[in-house]
């Protein structure tokens, strides 16, 4: 059983920025890829950002690519989500996600595992 807890989240104005951190608690985190998530008030969940379970390779959305950076740390279990250039439309409850299987996927359904989000709000 894996558990995720999201921080970091809060209130910033646009063009700031914040860093996301996602703690999991598992035995062997190295075997897991992980993501980040976003949901926006009424929309879909929508893939933000991946990397693989050696960190050797990342993925992004075309609206956060060239502003946002995923990293991993195995040594602390924890994966971030440094987000700057924040706009508006970045506001959304951040998920942190996991699955053994294969990187590379970007539905949701290809993560096994959930943290309960962090909120993000970015004000014009």
């Amino acid at each position: 059983q894996v558990h995720l807890a999201e921080s970091g989240g809060g209130l910033v104005q646009a063009g700031g920025s914040l860093r996301l951190s996602c703690a999991a608690s598992v035995r062997t985190f190295s075997d897991y890829a992980m993501g980040w998530f976003r949901h926006a008030p009424g929309k879909e969940r929508e893939f933000v950002a991946s990397i693989s379970w050696n960190g050797g390779l990342t993925d992004y959305s075309d609206s956060v690519e060239g502003r946002f950076t995923i990293s991993r740390d195995d040594a602390k279990n924890t994966v971030n989500l440094q987000m700057n250039s924040l706009q508006p439309e970045d506001t959304a409850v951040y998920y942190c996600a996991a699955t053994r299987r294969s990187w590379g996927d970007r539905a949701p359904d290809w993560y096994d595992y959930w943290g309960q989000g962090t909120q993000v709000t970015v004000s014009s």
